[in-house]
């Protein structure tokens, strides 16, 4: 579960959230949503402590994250951004095994337990019989899957997304948001990610939070597609 309490959160000299206090639950899919410059990345840097610029608190599964190390982070969230991976000859196996990282040893040896979470991830998103292809002789969709099933090899209770639909097709764009939704319940996640897909996130999320006029309004889809913010914000018919 991810807690945010008072944020106070700014880009440069503008503000983009002002005392806000929300909930993010566990086996929960939420849909992180604004018009562009309003600080959706920003908001999940934050939150994966890459942007430690705020004040108020962030609390991952109760701890604040200020007090939280680097190895204790890293087993509590997995943070997956927009960056497109294609290095030649990178197995997909070996870009899945770099999430067992907050688990080897200082060599990074895996164990046998590290390779079966390996293994028990790519199955979980369908990605098995690509394990030893390379990034490079991949699509757009099946590479960001394959991040994906990085951040479930992590084993965290939390994850977070950067517009982990950008570069794919529609129907992908449905498949892989379809895909977060089933990890978030069959495996009680708490998953964040930002999208500007508004029709996705209204039909296959648990779960939208805006952000507009610095505050974000934290809702049920069902709950935010009745509240008429989303048309008042984004000047657009639903």
């Amino acid at each position: 579960m991810i807690s945010i309490s008072n944020l106070n959160l700014g880009f440069r000299a503008r503000t983009l959230l002002a005392e806000v206090s929300t909930d993010f639950p566990q086996g929960c899919l939420t849909a992180l949503i604004g018009r562009n410059g309003t600080g959706k990345s920003t908001l999940l840097r934050a939150l994966a402590g890459l942007n430690n610029r705020y004040t108020g608190d962030i609390l991952i599964d109760g701890s604040r994250l200020r007090d939280l190390g680097r190895p204790e982070m890293a087993r509590r969230l997995a943070f997956v951004n927009t960056e497109r991976t294609r290095i030649p000859n990178l197995r997909c196996r070996d870009v899945v095994a770099m999430g067992r990282a907050p688990y080897t040893n200082w060599i990074g040896r895996l164990s046998e337990n590290d390779a079966l979470a390996v293994d028990d991830a790519l199955r979980a998103i369908n990605m098995q019989d690509y394990a030893d292809r390379t990034m490079d002789r991949m699509s757009d969709g099946e590479c960001q899957r394959i991040m994906i099933a990085r951040a479930l090899a992590q084993d965290t209770p939390n994850i977070l997304l950067d517009e982990p639909t950008s570069f794919l097709d529609l129907p992908n764009r449905y498949r892989l948001v379809e895909l977060l939704g089933e990890l978030a319940h069959s495996r009680n996640k708490c998953i964040i990610f930002s999208t500007h897909e508004l029709d996705i996130a209204l039909r296959r999320t648990d779960r939208i939070a805006l952000l507009a006029d610095c505050t974000l309004t934290n809702l049920t889809a069902e709950e935010m597609n009745e509240s008429g913010l989303i048309p008042d914000k984004f000047g657009i018919s639903l």
